[in-house]
């Protein structure tokens, strides 16, 4: 029998008897029927050619025509020369029954189900704004130079070209010390907080002290390890870090030092200096979350906390921000002592990140495109930035619009009581919003009211929508007048 043509058809997977059952060409009309009936084998998709088939299946090829014939005759395919045998456009498939929805992970939001007329979530890009083009062009490059075995089971530790180009740019632009072998690639930052969690209590660690503003499915991550977290309370200066000295059980603590989410603020001076001499001087660890350290607008750039003592900060980055949360490409710049415990305690399913993205990325950081992204996302957003203050400014005076220095996300400071009812106004109107209470690491436990308002998430054309929405379900000032 001849060998079928490579793409001659759609590879096809059917349940039938053994070979040589009676019936074999009833029970494979039945099973073609029952694919095409159950929308498995969508409307208009090319079947293998009767020769192929017949040499998959290992059946007499009279007996692949023949039911394709009679499945012809009854309207499921469509037989043509020249375009092969199809699956008819007037099949209609039956529905599936309703999956069950999965459960997100803690603390996060479904995106997907809200349909929000209005999104103003923090914690997402424009992913519209996402540079198809310069992308495919970087894949393009990375692939014509890939050695074969990039497309392999590679090093745990990510893709070397990744590292290498990783360790330049860090260096540059965000004043990170390291070489490409202290450099982990990780399924984006939470992967990473994972594995540091787990290296952490395997170390002997109880708890990692946090800030008492934050995202909680962070705090749980670092829960399901086996650590307790212990709130770092917070003041103009941001993270009180003194505090530490009091709580000895925190063997290390998870910042963000550039700009803290959510609120805004960058880590003093003074306070880096502080948390990098208490790690020095008690054997501790500061992981360092740069969640979106490329977008600077009205000072100069922060550089990396990890720059003052390599050896005792955990530099943490990802592309989620700059480029897309979709990629799952994040990084780790780790003290020498912490490389291999941190690779030790990946387990099979968390073993490699794609290694075709790693190409890809590496190749747009070399080539310059990640900094030419970077630069007009940062333009972009900016000018988002300037309308959202100046919409308040003109709408609710008495509202003050702060953390507004960097970022993609701006805190709205409400009247004191009017969190619940300005959320509720919000989703009467279409409007996905988060209060600054529910980031909270204690809710319920007092503190400011205030809206996190993501400018970066809606696409360019929705923004002026979204800005007017969130104008209309701002609070009046209090009695008393504007502040």
């Amino acid at each position: 029998m001849a060998e079928p043509r490579p793409g001659s058809g759609a590879d096809l997977h059917l349940d039938l008897p053994p070979r040589g059952t009676p019936g074999i060409r009833d029970a494979l009309t039945r099973a073609l029927r029952d694919a095409v009936r159950g929308g498995r084998l969508a409307p208009g998709t090319r079947l293998p050619s009767s020769r192929t088939l017949a040499a998959d299946l290992a059946l007499a090829r009279n007996t692949v025509a023949d039911a394709y014939g009679e499945l012809v005759a009854e309207g499921w395919l469509t037989a043509r020369q020249g375009s092969g045998t199809r699956v008819a456009r007037r099949a209609e498939p039956v529905a599936p029954s309703p999956a069950v929805r999965p459960a997100h992970a803690p603390g996060t939001r479904d995106r997907s189900s809200r349909r929000p007329r209005h999104d103003l979530l923090p914690g997402s890009p424009d992913v519209s704004a996402f540079p198809r083009t310069a992308w495919l062009a970087a894949a393009r490059r990375a692939f014509a130079t890939a050695p074969a075995g990039a497309f392999g089971y590679g090093d745990p530790a990510g893709r070397p070209e990744l590292r290498r180009a990783l360790a330049g740019y860090l260096a540059r632009a965000r004043g990170v010390r390291t070489a490409p072998e202290r450099i982990v690639i990780c399924a984006g930052f939470v992967q990473g907080l994972m594995l540091l969690s787990r290296a952490l209590r395997a170390a002997g660690a109880e708890a990692v002290a946090v800030d008492s503003y934050g995202l909680d499915h962070h705090w749980e991550l670092i829960r399901g390890a086996g650590l307790r977290t212990v709130p770092l309370p917070k003041d103009e200066h941001g993270t009180r870090v003194a505090e530490l000295e009091h709580r000895p059980e925190a063997r290390a603590v998870l910042l963000t030092p550039a700009h803290h989410f959510p609120t805004g603020m960058p880590l003093s001076p003074e306070r880096r200096s502080a948390v990098v001499d208490w790690a020095r001087r008690t054997g501790g660890l500061v992981l360092e979350d740069d969640y979106d350290g490329e977008f600077r607008y009205d000072r100069r750039p922060v550089g990396a906390l990890q720059g003052l003592d390599p050896e005792r900060v955990v530099h943490l980055g990802t592309a989620s921000k700059s480029l897309s949360p979709g990629l799952r490409l994040g990084w780790m710049v780790l003290p020498e002592r912490l490389v291999g415990a941190v690779l030790a305690l990946k387990n099979p399913a968390e073993h490699m990140t794609a290694a075709p993205d790693q190409l890809i990325l590496a190749e747009f950081l070399r080539g310059g495109g990640y900094d030419r992204h970077v630069r007009a996302m940062r333009l972009r957003y900016r000018r988002r930035r300037d309308r959202l203050v100046a919409a308040v400014a003109g709408r609710a005076p008495h509202i003050r619009v702060s953390g507004i220095a960097a970022g993609l996300h701006a805190v709205l400071e409400l009247p004191p009581g009017t969190e619940p009812e300005t959320l509720r106004a919000a989703a009467r109107e279409g409007v996905a919003l988060e209060g600054l209470g529910r980031f909270h690491h204690d809710p319920g436990t007092g503190g400011p009211d205030g809206l996190v308002v993501g400018y970066g998430t809606p696409p360019e054309h929705a923004f002026p929508a979204a800005l007017e929405a969130l104008c209309r379900i701002l609070p009046p000032p209090p009695t008393g007048g504007t502040r």
